[in-house]
């Protein structure tokens, strides 16, 4: 591939609901530009993404950077990275199915970034397809945005290709144009309010034109496409074209959109044409088994050869850029240099990772990191070898750099690997990882709840401990009063007299620290105590350190038992972001969980943000019951707030449970 001056290049990402055709859109892109001699049919596999790729195509004397980005939300990190190193994007709508979630968060997404797009509305050949539904749905939520380019002609066999509103004078047909007198005679009827609705949309984006349009006055052609082109790069219109990805049906029209109307890289605010200094930003990283790290980069200002030096400016360390290539067709294809705007791929960067600023000079300022979502569930796993634990981590460790919407970690109080995760699929999709590229292993175990003991009361108690086996004994005497305290542990000593002498002191701390391991209920860690050591005895031949620590243990256990011990649970702070009608079932099932709501409040002007808590029990499959609740729609932020006591009745069953463990 040659190299391409920055205002020839086009960086696209391909959004949309799981299933509505972007991959499918890939590759009838590829077949149009003449890469491929064939394009799928989405009919005959189901294949679920669950990473960004790149598809660069060379088409029209331009180079197009296609991002095809998974539409499931548990890769929603994908979305981010991808969104990231976009100019533009394409929004693919099923047009046989209602506005899906998908074509909902891709639209927010992209208002939320300022990201201009144009919607293609995929299947329109299929006998279910309903483009005015489509069009009707999308015009109801997004107002006098929507402009309408296309009017199908045609449907299911009998469906020829598309009518070009915009111009009227031609219309497009498997890429071919022909006079408006080609028209169907009955399709007027059909253009004219879609044309009306394109002129409106066109009429919003200055006032001279609104004028003309509320005067009754016609625009020209050239106003038209500068006052879309205009629309479109500030997000007031939104563009929609529609086709067949299958029947390779308006991919043309699409790569004329891309030319046409989204953004070049000097449009971009993050790229400054101007910069002479080397620039980039990593926005995807994958371990790949044969070529080691590969780093996707967007280039933010100025070139780079091969093979020369670079600077990590997050890591503060020098490196080398040996071989820049792009990706065509799934292969690597070497480029001679980097130009800015760009997105290319650089490999063997082995500390480089996502969100790293790399230049030229390490003067330059670090980009801003790019923001992944947290956890949205909580999942424990274990190797099925018991002797894989060193590859597990391994093979963590490179999935976190790979995706950093994901997290684990090892859970000290209940021994067990978590996986910090978007949902369901992405824990799925990871395990498929860990076995293939890793080779290890796991299943998935019930997540523990990692509890912890406490006391309510205050207790004051004797630890003696006296051991005699011929030749030197084993003595050791403390009293020590216990009670609740605000701080985790607390120790205080008031001994007089000497009764136990300051070299032993440290030990009975050191005891009691050590007994904070295994509370009394049901051996879990125990917090927000407070010992007071105020006497003892002790015996100048058989006392020792180790004497006085088991005589702190001694004195913790009874002292627990005897100050009103209880359970206690992690209490998570929950906010939920949803739209309005789903307020009402959203708050009942809180309710549901033993949690309770804290407040509410508007969020971004369409939806309602709650703030709640819940136990962290109620919550290791909220995730999955939040899509449900609201069909894919809502979202969360979870933390932990604090602990709180565990109602008698629940604290009594697991601590029974943990007993027969």
């Amino acid at each position: 591939m040659r190299i391409y001056e920055s205002d020839s290049i086009r960086n696209v990402a391909i959004l949309g609901h799981s299933g509505a055709g972007k991959s499918n859109m890939t590759e009838a892109l590829e077949f149009t530009a003449g890469l491929t001699t064939r394009i799928s049919n989405p009919n005959d596999t189901v294949k679920i993404s669950s990473d960004t790729t790149l598809h660069a195509v060379e088409y029209q004397s331009l180079k197009f950077n296609f991002l095809d980005i998974p539409g499931y939300s548990d890769f929603f990190g994908e979305l981010e990275s991808g969104l990231a190193a976009a100019d533009g994007a394409i929004i693919i709508v099923d047009g046989t199915t209602d506005l899906s979630v998908g074509t909902e968060t891709s639209l927010e997404l992209a208002d939320s970034r300022s990201i201009p797009r144009f919607i293609f509305v995929n299947k329109i050949d299929s006998e279910k397809a309903d483009y005015e539904k489509i069009l009707s749905q999308l015009r109801e939520k997004y107002g006098k945005r929507i402009a309408p380019f296309h009017v199908p002609w045609g449907k299911g066999e009998d469906f020829k290709g598309h009518i070009n509103v915009v111009d009227m004078y031609a219309r497009e047909y498997d890429g071919k144009e022909c006079h408006n007198a080609s028209i169907p005679e009955n399709m007027h009827d059909a253009v004219t309010p879609v044309r009306d609705m394109l002129l409106e949309a066109v009429a919003e984006t200055n006032e001279e034109l609104m004028d003309k349009f509320f005067n009754g006055q016609e625009f020209t052609t050239a106003e038209i496409h500068k006052g879309l082109r205009d629309g479109v790069l500030n997000c007031d219109v939104i563009p929609v074209i529609c086709g067949s990805t299958f029947k390779n049906i308006g991919l043309h029209t699409t790569f004329d959109m891309v030319r046409d109307y989204l953004p070049a890289p000097k449009d971009n605010k993050k790229v400054n044409p101007d910069k002479k200094e080397f620039v980039c930003q990593t926005f995807k990283t994958v371990i790949d088994s044969f070529l080691g790290k590969i780093s996707y980069v967007k280039i933010l200002s100025g070139e780079l050869k091969a093979d020369s030096d670079i600077y990590n400016i997050n890591k503060r360390i020098k490196g080398r850029v040996g071989k820049i290539s792009t990706m065509v067709v799934n292969k690597l294809d070497e480029l001679p240099k980097a130009v800015y705007g760009d997105i290319l791929i650089f490999t063997k960067l082995l500390q480089t990772q996502t969100s790293d600023t790399l230049a030229n000079s390490e003067k330059e300022a670090a980009v801003p990191n790019i923001t992944f979502p947290k956890a949205q569930m909580l999942v424990a796993i274990e190797p099925l070898n018991k002797n894989d634990d060193e590859k597990i981590s391994s093979g963590l460790q490179k999935l976190t750099e790979e995706d950093p919407s994901l997290a684990w970690h090892r859970n000290m109080e209940t021994g067990q690997t978590v996986l910090e995760v978007q949902g369901e699929l992405h824990t799925t999709t990871l395990i498929d990882k860990l076995k293939n590229k890793f080779g290890v292993e796991v299943k998935i175990e019930e997540l523990k709840v990692p509890y912890r003991e406490t006391i309510k009361g205050t207790s004051d108690v004797q630890g003696k401990y006296k051991k005699q086996s011929g030749g030197h004994g084993q003595y050791g005497d403390v009293k020590i009063k216990f009670s609740p305290s605000e701080e985790h542990f607390t120790f205080e000593e008031t001994v007089v007299g000497g009764s136990v002498p300051k070299s032993y002191i440290p030990a009975v701390e050191k005891g009691l620290r050590e007994s904070l391991s295994q509370g009394v209920l049901a051996g879990f860690p125990v917090t927000n105590i407070k010992a007071e050591l105020y006497d003892g005895s002790y015996h100048d031949v058989d006392s020792s350190e180790m004497s006085f620590k088991v005589a702190a243990n001694l004195a913790f256990k009874k002292g627990m038992l005897e100050a009103k011990p209880v359970l206690l649970e992690p209490i998570m702070e929950l906010t939920i972001i949803i739209p309005e009608e789903y307020v009402g079932d959203i708050m009942g099932d809180i309710n549901k969980k033993r949690g309770r709501v804290i407040g509410m409040e508007a969020h971004k002007g369409t939806k309602q943000k709650i703030m709640a808590e819940a136990p962290m029990a109620e919550t290791f499959k909220y995730a999955n019951d939040l899509k449900a609740m609201t069909q894919g729609r809502g979202y969360f932020i979870m933390s932990l707030a604090r602990y709180e006591e565990v109602p008698y009745e629940l604290a009594n069953k697991i601590i029974s449970e943990h007993k027969k463990d």
